[in-house]
């Protein structure tokens, strides 16, 4: 019942194009130390906003719900909710993939990151922060003609409308808590683009009560 309530709140909300979102990413995840750069989500270094693209030593648009996962791709609404739509190094982006999250696997050097053929693990720092941006994708899209995602206990998910490990972003939410930075991108989004919030960062223990512990 607390799901669909959550969705009913944050449903319709104002859907921005693809290109839009590099301009959104420029000032939702602005480095709250220098006005002129963002901060990469797994990295977490500081990057000039103008050096956004696809080569290498740039950043890109990260999709946090990986988009083949759905295979949604880029299109309004889960292709561009900026919601989990992070900047990302092109070449950890790339590493990343398409991969489920869960712990463990072999360090990756990009990043204090680990993974394996069917999982990435972030960095301590971001592992709530990755959580709740599942958990919200899978309560803003529950059918009714628009794509059905939904957190699974399972990996190696493919094109399935699935992103897992769902035990450990449970645990995730409850291991890095909700901080500033994640709260300012919140009421830029919703007051500034989408006019939507993330409710599992205004109240984290929604997570628990909605998939339990």
């Amino acid at each position: 019942a607390l799901k669909a309530s959550l969705h009913d709140i944050i449903d319709n909300h104002t859907q921005v194009s693809y290109d839009t979102v590099w301009t959104a990413l420029k000032e939702t995840d602005q480095d709250p130390n220098n006005a002129n750069n963002v901060i990469e989500l797994y990295t977490g270094k500081s990057i000039a906003k103008s050096s956004n693209g696809g080569n290498v030593g740039q950043w890109n648009r990260e999709h946090v719900w990986a988009k083949s996962h759905g295979d949604f791709g880029t299109t309004n609404g889960p292709g561009t909710d900026l919601h989990h739509l992070r900047p990302e190094d092109v070449v950890v982006n790339s590493a990343r993939g398409n991969l489920d999250f869960d712990n463990g696997g072999t360090k990756y050097s990009g990043c204090d990151c680990y993974r394996d053929g069917d999982s990435w693990e972030p960095p301590n720092r971001v592992k709530g922060d990755i959580a709740r941006m599942i958990f919200y994708m899978a309560v803003r899209y529950e059918g009714g003609g628009e794509i059905d995602l939904e957190a699974s206990e399972n990996v190696n998910n493919g094109t399935n409308p699935l992103h897992g490990k769902l035990s450990t972003l449970k645990a995730w939410n409850k291991l890095d808590p909700v901080d500033s930075f994640e709260m300012r991108r919140n009421d830029v989004i919703f007051e500034k683009w989408q006019k939507n919030r993330n409710p599992f960062i205004d109240h984290p223990e929604y997570v628990t009560s909605i998939w339990g512990n």
